[in-house]
């Protein structure tokens, strides 16, 4: 594929996103299936391939999706009217070539080259229960392959923000590529976000996240089970306090029910969740507030408006079942903020 002519001053891009490459099998189950497997609510955790195919096997029948955390949240910055590129490791199979055509039908550049041998593409397990949680089980398969080499400099530079999601951590080689893209993203003058991922990634790696919210990134998001537990705060007031200490961290931080809280130093802005009919799948709220607040600092909106883009992002993704809009977003954001048409 020829190289787009890019101009190293201007940025082309919103936002460049870059995550693990994976298909989401979904399915309804209820509290006793995941008591039988012993799975936590709400939460992640990785599997090996054999395992992998033993909770397949469990299953009951669901639908397949294209996902990823930060894919998802490329989607929503799309669908928001945005421009974007992502970087993510996929097989050359036919899962791979399912996630690499779903992304780019969006408008989303994807160039990564695939693997052309080792674990197949990788593919995450989200049992949806009544209450409308998610419970997820991954096996990342071609995502570790992810490294260094896989980052493109000049794609890098030229979004506005890079943002990187903490599940990457997992992988040294992945690990190394974030850092790579950290330092491009800053030379270039241009921002970086982070996404704590999920509680349990962030007990796993806190003394690194802490480090990088300190030092490295400019934006950080997380929801109020994750921002506690990398300051591993009781409350989340107590946590909101340790992220005022960075008085130029800029931090989203995702509240359910209870909205979001945006803040940068003594700036605090408290944002509703917008109201829906019904609930009916919370996977992918998370990802979808990303998508709105990342696009809107990107277009250089006040705090409190990025926030509120978030929100109805977030609330269109949980009013349906599966991780990407179904409705344009854009024409919602017409609808929820006409001052910005």
């Amino acid at each position: 594929m020829t190289e787009p002519a890019r101009d190293k001053k201007k940025p082309i891009y919103d936002v460049v996103g870059i995550g693990n490459a994976i298909v989401d099998v979904l399915a309804h189950v209820d509290d006793a299936f995941l008591k039988r497997h012993a799975l936590t609510k709400g939460t992640m955790a990785l599997v090996n391939a054999d395992q992998a195919r033993g909770i397949y096997a469990a299953m009951p029948p669901g639908t397949e999706a294209s996902g990823g955390s930060v894919a998802n949240s490329m989607a929503g910055i799309a669908s928001l009217g945005g421009k974007g590129a992502y970087i993510g490791k996929v097989r050359n199979d036919q899962l791979g070539e399912v996630f690499a055509h779903d992304l780019r039908a969006l408008g989303v550049e994807f160039r990564t080259a695939p693997a052309t041998d080792g674990p197949a593409t990788a593919r995450c397990f989200v049992f949806v229960t009544p209450d409308a949680q998610r419970t997820m089980n991954t096996f990342l398969g071609a995502c570790i392959h992810l490294g260094p080499e896989d980052v493109d400099g000049a794609t890098v530079a030229a979004g506005k923000i890079t943002y990187l999601e903490g599940y990457l951590w997992d992988s040294p080689r992945a690990i190394a590529a974030m850092r790579k893209a950290i330092t491009i993203a800053h030379e270039a003058g241009r921002k970086v976000a982070f996404s704590l991922s999920d509680p349990f990634c962030v007990d796993r790696h806190r003394d690194e996240f802490r480090a990088l919210v300190e030092d490295e990134i400019d934006i950080l998001l997380a929801n109020e089970a994750e921002i506690c537990s990398l300051y591993q705060a009781p409350h989340f007031d107590r946590a909101l306090q340790s992220v005022h200490a960075r008085g130029d961290l800029v931090a989203a931080l995702t509240r359910s029910a209870k909205g979001a809280v945006v803040a940068i130093g003594a700036e605090v802005h408290v944002i509703d969740a917008v109201p829906i009919p019904r609930v009916i799948d919370t996977t992918g709220a998370g990802d979808l507030f990303a998508a709105g607040f990342l696009f809107g600092y990107a277009r250089g909106l006040d705090l409190g408006i990025c926030g509120r883009l978030g929100a109805i992002a977030a609330g269109e993704v949980i009013g349906h079942f599966g991780a990407r809009p179904e409705t344009s977003l854009a024409a919602l954001v017409r609808e929820h903020l006409p001052e910005l048409v």
